[in-house]
């Protein structure tokens, strides 16, 4: 076991990292630095100083940031710059908060003299991999506790006995899911229980930030959504920072039923996992973000991006998020976004996303090429010579067939 004098840890309050926190103590015999970031998960995060100081933590090793803005701007508005989907379909919510996280474990460690950093990722899932690749890319001299790969405390009924011991509070929230669960302004992912059985269906009484496609309102919603430079700046003509829109789309989203997900994926560890998913925002802001490409980027441009998406998707899914090719890639993607401005207008109704219309003062929507009414740009008869020429190689081998 390595020597380690002062330790940063992802602290949330709850049973699990207040075990870590304590165990940490015990274990290295070190001070414990909690860090505690809100990224918009729906929950106070206040309490946490005071459950950290109830133990033992001195309040000038107690950080929380409101990292919100942050997150939206710099992590998810990039990430959605590609449209990225992981497997066709998973919008990356938890993926795409934990370079973030690591970075500020990081940064926190640096500021106040660490050696060390602690996450309460499992040795099972994505997330030890990704905390652990982003702190390795900042500080490839940082040490990396990760405790659920170390101790013993493999059961709930372990932890709990521990937390007893060791005079941790144990708090029973009303109406407390029995779900796995992660949240963020992006979206909220729910895993175990029933759900471990990919053919069980979740209860109605699972989703907390929308309600069922059938019982949303009978009548669709219009809104309008402005972007500039690839990035959605307005909606309605009302301008918001990255954060507020994102929030005002997830509840205008979730009124109306849109962004869920019942999915089972391939992890980078290995096995598959089923997780079910809301991200109303993020689905209307996919589906405007397309909608305003489609008129203001290139043919060969768009099916570039297309091309790419998937691998760009695995490099955040997997943790790559500070790597040199994504950020290669980013920068490649960033250069097509110049020209992606305008408005795109959509219609909200019963867990659908209808586009209605588009327009940019940047398209290359030309009416006079592609109108079926007479024109005087296009001379049909060209097009005859365009066929010949790639149909050549087919006439070769087909004559060489015969």
């Amino acid at each position: 076991m390595k020597k380690v004098k002062k330790v940063v840890l992802a602290y949330s309050g709850g049973l699990d990292t207040s075990v870590i926190l304590k165990w940490l103590g015990d274990t290295y015999g070190c001070e414990v630095v909690t860090f505690t970031a809100d990224i918009g998960q729906g929950e106070e995060v206040e309490p946490a100083r005071a459950k950290a100081q109830l133990l033992g933590i001195k309040a000038e090793n107690i950080f929380i940031e409101d990292l919100r803005e942050e997150f939206v701007r710099d992590f998810v508005f990039p990430m959605f710059r590609a449209n990225t989907l992981y497997e066709g379909e998973y919008l990356l919510g938890t993926s795409i908060a934990r370079p973030l996280i690591a970075k500020r474990l990081v940064e926190i460690a640096k500021e106040v003299g660490a050696d060390a950093i602690a996450h309460g990722a499992t040795g099972k899932g994505n997330d030890q991999v990704r905390f652990e690749l982003g702190a390795y890319a900042l500080n490839p001299a940082i040490t990396i506790i990760a405790p659920w790969r170390e101790w013993d405390l493999n059961s709930r009924e372990k932890l709990l006995s521990y937390a007893q011991n060791a005079g941790i509070p144990i708090e029973k929230k009303p109406n407390q899911s029995p779900y796995s669960m992660d949240a963020n302004l992006l979206h909220i992912s729910y895993e175990g229980q029933i759900l471990e059985d990919p053919y069980t269906q979740p209860e109605e009484s699972m989703w907390r930030w929308t309600c069922s496609p059938f019982d949303a309102p009978d009548v669709p919603e219009e809104i309008e959504i402005g972007f500039e430079k690839g990035d959605a700046v307005s909606i309605n003509g009302e301008r918001l920072t990255p954060a507020k829109l994102l929030e005002r789309l997830n509840l205008l989203g979730g009124k109306h039923g849109i962004g869920r997900l019942d999915l089972v994926e391939n992890r980078y560890v290995g096995m598959k996992s089923r997780g079910c998913y809301e991200t109303p925002g993020g689905s209307i802001l996919l589906k405007a973000h397309r909608a305003i490409e489609s008129i203001t980027l290139d043919r060969e441009e768009a099916h570039l991006k297309d091309e790419l998406m998937p691998r760009y998707a695995s490099l955040i899914y997997n943790g790559y998020w500070f790597s040199r090719e994504r950020e290669a890639l980013q920068a490649l993607i960033d250069k097509t976004q110049e020209f992606v401005e305008g408005e795109v207008r959509l219609k909200l109704y019963k867990g659908n996303i209808i586009v209605t219309g588009r327009k940019s003062q940047k398209s290359l929507f030309d009416e006079a090429y592609s109108t079926f009414e007479e024109d005087n740009v296009y001379h049909q008869g060209d097009a005859e010579g365009f066929i010949k020429l790639n149909a050549l190689r087919f006439i070769i081998s087909g004559k060489m067939r015969r």
